[in-house]
């Protein structure tokens, strides 16, 4: 039976694989995206988020990120949309197909990213993207989720490319940042497990984990909620950078680990204030960087790279730890629960 830990182990191999296939196209259709709306729930929604300023950056457009189940039943669709993007590894993620296949009717130009291009959301779309990852048969998804953002990683430079809002050196240098995010994710994996040797401790009698993050980081943020909410099962939370300091940080007691994950941004300075201010008020205050490690508490990737492309690697250190601390408390996570959910709930077609 497959786990977490396999997929992720896979990871490096799926990630430069896609890569390898990925040429630059001609698609006459993305010439005229401007305002991208872009529907997903769950770890593909925090991959949206992750990715979203890179996306941005690279195809020169505007991206509104929606909840599909609420923009469905509450949304409105601003007149300035002129392209929409269902995110759902599954491909049956019934709020999204149902909310994409409404969008379609009236006329926007859709496209699905999915792992299934036989899925249900395949045949309610103009075009579909395959995540070229296969199927992913945990349900605390990990591969997918790098998959994912790589994906969209792409479509951006495909949109730009097409757009003519990019240089070939340009081009050549973000494909060559990726390339070297991906290599390194193997050393990343071995010091994630040395991370957690020296820390096996705290995490076991961990009751309350909580993660920071800016720029494109807040997408890892809130993939580290979903993953140890999924997993670790103690309440776990994931907060952009500003937000903390706007009223969660009064929370804080000796019971909390607070995990930092830093960038070299203009914006480390004040993740490492927070930081140091905080260390007084928490059980544990550790922190994961592209940077090289200071000390023990610090998760130091070593890696040179631009801060576009870093949500791509610094989330796998979060799968790792999810699966390690929830197995150091005891949880089978090959037990499935709530095995009834999606029937009865029917989130699922």
């Amino acid at each position: 039976m497959e786990t977490m830990l396999d997929y992720i182990n896979e990871e490096e191999a799926t990630l430069k694989n896609i890569l390898a296939n990925f040429s630059l196209k001609r698609v006459s259709s993305f010439e005229k995206i401007d305002n991208l709306l872009i529907l997903a729930t769950g770890s593909s929604y925090n991959a949206c988020l992750a990715a979203k300023v890179t996306l941005e950056k690279f195809a020169d457009i505007a991206i509104t990120i929606e909840e599909p189940y609420n923009f469905n039943h509450y949304g409105r669709i601003s007149n300035s949309v002129d392209a929409v993007l269902a995110v759902s590894q599954s491909g049956k993620s019934a709020s999204t197909i149902d909310a994409v296949a409404k969008l379609k009717k009236e006329g926007l130009f859709t496209l699905a990213l999915t792992s299934d291009v036989t899925s249900p959301i395949a045949t309610v779309v103009d075009e579909v993207i395959d995540l070229k990852m296969g199927i992913e048969k945990v349900g605390f998804v990990t591969k997918g989720y790098v998959a994912t953002i790589l994906q969209l990683f792409l479509l951006g430079l495909t949109i730009g490319h097409n757009k003519q809002t990019l240089t070939q050196a340009q081009l050549d240098y973000y494909q060559d940042q990726l390339k070297k995010v991906i290599t390194a994710i193997p050393e990343t994996i071995e010091k994630t497990n040395n991370f957690f040797t020296v820390h096996e401790a705290v995490f076991k009698l961990g009751t309350r984990f909580i993660a920071i993050g800016y720029g494109p980081n807040w997408g890892t943020a809130k993939e580290f909620e979903t993953k140890f909410t999924e997993t670790v099962r103690k309440p776990s939370q994931g907060f952009e950078l500003e937000a903390y300091m706007h009223g969660p940080y009064l929370e804080a007691n000796s019971e909390h680990t607070l995990f930092f994950i830093e960038t070299n941004s203009s914006n480390e300075a004040r993740s490492q204030a927070l930081k140091n201010y905080m260390r007084a008020y928490v059980g544990q205050s550790l922190t994961v960087t592209t940077a090289k490690a200071k000390d023990e508490t610090e998760l130091g990737l070593a890696i040179d790279c631009d801060e576009l492309v870093t949500a791509l690697i610094l989330v796998i250190p979060f799968q790792i730890l999810a699966y390690k601390i929830a197995t150091a408390k005891g949880i089978d996570l090959s037990q499935r629960i709530f095995d009834d959910f999606d029937q009865v709930l029917k989130s699922k077609v």
